[in-house]
């Protein structure tokens, strides 16, 4: 077993034993559900650091991907009456198909105009969410979507919707820790500090940037799938421009190319809004400033900041100036 994934496996499996306790610790079903949003959040985001964190390649439309995997999976078992477990699977591969096509011509482009190009997608998947009334609900939602069930339990519960969503994302965790210490993820980072660099080095950066929009597409996609079984109500509303910002805010915030920064970034941002709720009309500006403090004070993100402010400590600790660290 190569040393780089008995390092992961020894980090993940610790994680996973802290996770599985908190059904244990908390008790309020409030913030239980909570849990579960973040567990949502935090598999949407390690696609999506693995688009911008590590191939450098801008994302504004991730919620369309969020939103494919949703309404597929919730038209198939609410109008066709499709199995819960079949229909994720059709979600994901109708999201993989769509990310194909609009990937090929988009990722061509760099920088604000890739910015754009996704932006409009994602805009134009949610006008189609709104006017296909007769498909998707329209603004009022998609009602009646059943939940999940395994070994004949019906998933209604959220402590053990929590244990099928956190087994899921931290499948996916473990998956992204490997695909970033692989000849792939090293391709990636040097996509992201130069592509015309890679490109000369070898790396077919065209086929890599595909496959990653495909692998971060192919995540949001099961997470909306997830989220829609889980509420048993999807609308358009959850799956707008808004979201797809405060996505890229989860990366930014947990820290650019760390998979652990997609966790504490998803975590942060998911119970950070739920912690201001109590100071209500100065909500807005309190989470602006603590973004703002954030941006300029931990710039490469929370995970980074952290480990450089031990690190300082540490060097405090044993009188090495600072000049020195």
């Amino acid at each position: 077993m190569p040393a780089f994934f008995r390092h992961h496996l020894l980090h993940v499996s610790a994680f996973a034993l802290l996770m599985a306790l908190v059904p244990f610790m908390v008790t309020s079903r409030y913030y239980l559900n909570l849990f579960i949003f973040i567990g949502i959040h935090t598999l949407l985001t390690l696609g999506l650091n693995l688009l911008m964190g590590y191939a450098g390649q801008i994302s504004l439309g991730h919620a369309a991907f969020f939103g494919l995997g949703a309404y597929t999976s919730g038209i198939l078992t609410v109008t066709y009456h499709v199995s819960p477990w079949p229909a994720m699977g059709a979600a994901v591969l109708v999201t993989i198909m769509v990310a194909l096509v609009i990937g090929v011509p988009t990722l061509k482009l760099t920088g604000y105009y890739l910015g754009m190009a996704t932006l409009g997608f994602g805009i134009i998947v949610n006008i189609c969410f709104r006017e296909l009334s007769g498909i998707t609900g329209g603004p009022s939602g998609l009602v009646g979507i059943p939940p999940l069930s395994l070994g004949g339990v019906v998933l209604d519960e959220p402590r053990y919707v929590y244990y099928l969503i956190w087994g899921v994302t931290l499948g996916a965790l473990a998956v992204s820790l490997n695909i970033v210490d692989s000849r792939v993820g090293r391709a990636l980072r040097a996509i992201h500090d130069s592509e015309v660099a890679a490109r000369a080095s070898g790396v077919d950066t065209a086929r890599l940037k595909i496959w990653v929009f495909v692998v971060s597409a192919a995540y949001a996609s099961l997470a909306g799938s997830l989220y829609a079984h889980f509420v048993t109500f999807i609308s358009p509303s959850s799956f707008g421009f808004m979201f797809s910002v405060k996505l890229v805010t989860m990366v930014v915030v947990g820290g650019m190319a760390s998979v652990w920064g997609a966790v504490f970034g998803a975590a942060t941002l998911t119970a950070l809004p739920e912690v201001l709720a109590a100071f209500h009309d100065y909500e807005i500006l309190i989470f602006g400033f603590i973004l703002m403090v954030v941006m300029i004070f931990l710039p490469q993100g929370l995970t980074r900041g952290f480990l450089d402010l031990a690190e300082r400590w540490r060097f405090y600790r044993r009188g090495i100036p600072a000049a020195k660290v």
